[in-house]
């Protein structure tokens, strides 16, 4: 097919269908009427030999064909709307706009406070929407819905761009007042009762089966490789939460070193080497490509790696 007989309008068009779903509602947001985007559409369906949307108890619903085709059609409609656009730069000192970042518990406790430190001098009308993992889905982020993810990942789509900002070793958070300070080894470790604390990737959590181990992530794999297994009598998904019950005298809590060097003041909890060797994890960003040059996005992705250096 010679791409000079195509109407680029259409991608336009479904562009705007794909992420709305909704053939009124897609009109209205080009300023169209309805007939002309039903129109649309069967032209839509006919350059491309297949559906596209199809009708469904809850909407309208994407074809294989238009999921395959959506990050594709947003890249190339941004890309225009970025040729045609005049470059005005970002400036981050005058700008207002509004970063929707998610980021787990753990980068949010370690990186959080620093960055936006940062951001306040360099950049004091930038608002930061802060969003949970189970905020957000890998459509959310393709599409450009959501700026960046700031997690620990087991896989991330081959279409994202992502980048580590640091790696952290393991310790062990326990009690003052906790008598096995005085005999810390594997063999007591494995004695002691303990809070089992993580949350990877993305998408709505579920409870955790004790018997899993497959499940349970680096520290329970490590002692796995071991043979052993330790006593897990509480299982959170908040670091503050861990870091809290580490005060009481008959757990332990093994979590990063970042997250754990938070209490490195504290006088009612003492921090120790976990009595095995846990490998060292990763905390990456990522992001869609749709993004990726954006200036703004450019700037925001630099500061947080200039923050993460410094902690570094």
């Amino acid at each position: 097919m010679n791409i000079r007989s195509i109407d680029l309008n259409l991608l336009v068009y479904l562009d705007v269908l794909l992420r709305l779903r909704n053939v009124t509602r897609a009109a209205e947001s080009l300023g169209i009427s309805q007939p002309a985007m039903s129109n649309a559409l069967q032209r839509l369906r006919k350059l491309f030999s297949d559906p596209l949307l199809v009708r469904a108890s809850n909407g309208m619903n994407p074809t294989e064909r238009a999921v395959a085709l959506q990050p594709l059609v947003r890249e190339i409609v941004v890309s225009v709307e970025r040729a045609v656009e005049p470059d005005k730069g970002f400036d981050a000192s005058k700008s207002e706009r509004v970063f929707r970042i998610s980021v787990s518990d753990y980068s949010e406790s370690t990186l959080l406070l620093h960055l936006l430190r940062r951001m306040r001098s360099n950049a004091p009308n930038i608002t930061l929407d802060i969003l949970t993992p189970s905020d957000v889905s890998y459509e959310d982020v393709e599409r450009g819905n959501v700026d960046l993810v700031i997690n620990r990942f087991d896989a991330l789509p081959q279409s994202f761009h992502q980048k580590t900002i640091w790696r952290d070793s393991f310790s062990c958070l326990i009690s003052h007042h906790n008598p096995i300070r005085h005999h810390f080894n594997l063999e007591s470790y494995l004695e002691a009762s303990h809070v089992w604390v993580s949350k990877t990737g993305m998408g709505v959590g579920v409870g955790v089966e004790p018997g899993a181990l497959q499940q349970l992530g680096w520290v329970d794999d490590a002692l796995a490789k071991l043979g052993k297994t330790r006593r897990i009598r509480v299982f959170t998904r908040h670091y503050q939460a861990a870091m809290q019950l580490a005060e009481l005298r008959d757990l332990i809590v093994t979590l990063p070193s970042k997250a754990a060097n938070l209490l490195k003041n504290d006088p009612d909890v003492i921090i120790l080497q976990p009595p095995f060797e846990i490998p060292e994890i990763e905390l990456k960003m990522a992001w869609s490509p749709l993004l990726q040059h954006n200036p703004a996005h450019q700037w925001l992705r630099r500061l947080i790696t200039e923050t993460t250096q410094d902690l570094s």
